[in-house]
């Protein structure tokens, strides 16, 4: 086999005829954090490093491994010279998925096959900005057949770019999701919390001065989230707190937080799950899903995160405890009738089997694979992370009720990792089949591959109840 051949992952002959059933399905990319005004502006990249290194941390973490000075990564450098510097890392990420992933994006996009390294930096450079400056970034997402995107949102945002998308009747659906956390992630500084505050009371129009004036405005906004098609509401914690949602106590952490002080940590915790159960049942009530992205160990470079603030590249995988905290909010949703649909993400392998088996605990209502086990995420979105989510959802739940990929990143140029997805899938099922262990049955696997590529995504998050979805999606499949 060659790099990148028809049958890259795939290593069977079953494999090669199912994904030949999925290769051109629609894609769904429920999760990402795609700049919304990017596409409201239908941006044209004015240069391969603007396309593919501006803000994709993967890639930075990557370039200060290999010794890159900052100018050349975050700095202001200039654009050849920033590309240059990545050029030159990456044949040193061999066995890294960004060597896939790059060479894969680089085919697929721009159908160019070079390797990428110094010597060929600049005919690469010149034919991918040929291409870029007649393409959009909506066009890059119609390439790929994206007939959904969840963007990620603050509830203090005023979503006029999602208006400005929904009005112009673009090819692909683009829907906000309702990001809470700036609500309860204080970093221990009251003065943000506050200037976060004056935006959300700014765009509802209140005022807020404790706990129920920050509970109203929530519910405010998730109801302009769902006018504007949102679906879904999505969480980043390191962990769910072990604590119950007192709203004495969280009604405490708004007050002090107010007076400019930090709450204490019990203070800060109840405040957590009382945001968390606010949600949760506005979701359910809404029909959204209720995404959890749990187990990242953020900012831990100080000096960085000082610099750069969030999202630069300092965050691994953390190694909190798990299980008690997330039992205690699905099981107090679940008791008062209001768990939603809800989507954990791991970040850390050595919890998948905690995941995976929790998701059974809280099933039913009527909705197949109602709390699901997500895709790997982050530092597991890549083939060995994947097949481990596979094999244990497979083990320990039911593969067939999956919702499959998502992007999770900031780059347009992102959407073949599905494709990575997808030949994965097809490569574990049609094993199974070609050893028997299940059956050979092209009619049987080929529904499931069909259902996990496409199919779960679209009727867990209610799609064929969407207008403007379901235009798009006739559109796509003709």
């Amino acid at each position: 086999m060659s790099f990148l051949d028809d049958q890259f992952l795939l290593s069977n002959e079953t494999a090669c005829r199912l994904y030949d059933m999925v290769a051109r399905l629609p894609l769904i990319d429920y999760h990402n954090h795609l700049p919304p005004r990017d596409i409201a502006e239908r941006r044209v990249f004015g240069n391969l490093q603007e396309a593919w290194l501006e803000g994709d941390h993967y890639k930075w973490r990557a370039m200060r491994w290999m010794g890159e000075d900052e100018t050349l990564i975050t700095g202001n450098a200039d654009p050849w010279d920033k590309f240059v510097a990545w050029a030159r890392t990456v044949p040193r990420t061999l066995r890294n998925p960004l060597y896939t992933w790059t060479h894969l994006e680089l085919r697929r996009y721009f159908d160019i096959d070079l390797l990428l390294n110094e010597q060929t930096a600049r005919e690469i450079w010149d034919e991918a900005n040929r291409q870029l400056a007649k393409m959009s970034c909506v066009d890059m997402m119609s390439h790929f057949l994206v007939v959904l995107a969840g963007t990620t949102d603050d509830p203090a945002d005023t979503l006029q770019h999602h208006a400005r998308i929904f009005k112009s009747k673009m090819p692909v659906r683009v829907v906000p999701t309702f990001r809470p956390d700036r609500c309860h992630n204080l970093q221990n500084d009251p003065a943000a919390w506050n200037d976060w505050i004056s935006r959300l009371e700014t765009v509802t129009k209140t005022t807020i001065t404790q706990l129920d004036d920050l509970l109203s405005a929530l519910a405010q906004r998730h109801r302009d989230f769902a006018e504007h098609g949102a679906r879904a509401s999505d969480h980043g914690l390191a962990t769910i707190p072990d604590a119950t949602p007192n709203e004495t106590l969280a009604a405490q952490a708004v007050a002090r937080l107010k007076q400019g002080e930090v709450p204490t940590l019990k203070a800060q915790e109840a405040l957590t799950m009382v945001v968390l159960h606010h949600v949760g049942r506005l979701n359910a009530a809404a029909g959204w899903a209720m995404q959890l992205h749990l187990g990242a160990m953020r900012n831990t470079n100080s000096a960085l995160y000082e610099q750069l603030g969030p999202d630069a590249g300092g965050d691994s995988i953390g190694d909190d405890r798990q299980g008690h905290g997330l039992g205690r909010l699905l099981d107090g949703l679940n008791r008062d009738g209001n768990l939603p649909r809800t989507i954990l993400y791991n970040v850390n392998p050595t919890q998948n089997a905690l995941f995976a088996t929790i998701c059974g605990n809280f099933q039913g209502g009527g909705v197949p694979g109602r709390v699901q086990f997500g895709s790997g995420w982050w530092y597991l979105d890549q083939e060995d992370g994947m097949r481990r989510q596979i094999e244990d959802l497979s083990n320990m739940g039911l593969l067939s009720t999956f919702v499959g990929m998502l992007t999770d990143s900031r780059s347009f140029l992102s959407f073949p990792r599905h494709e990575v997805l997808r030949r994965i899938m097809c490569d574990v099922v049609g094993r199974d089949a070609e050893t028997g262990r299940i059956p050979a049955d092209d009619v049987l696997l080929g529904e499931l591959m069909r259902r996990i590529a496409y199919k779960n995504a679209r009727d867990y998050f209610n799609l064929t109840h969407d207008a403007e979805f379901l235009r798009i999606e006739g559109t796509v499949c003709g």
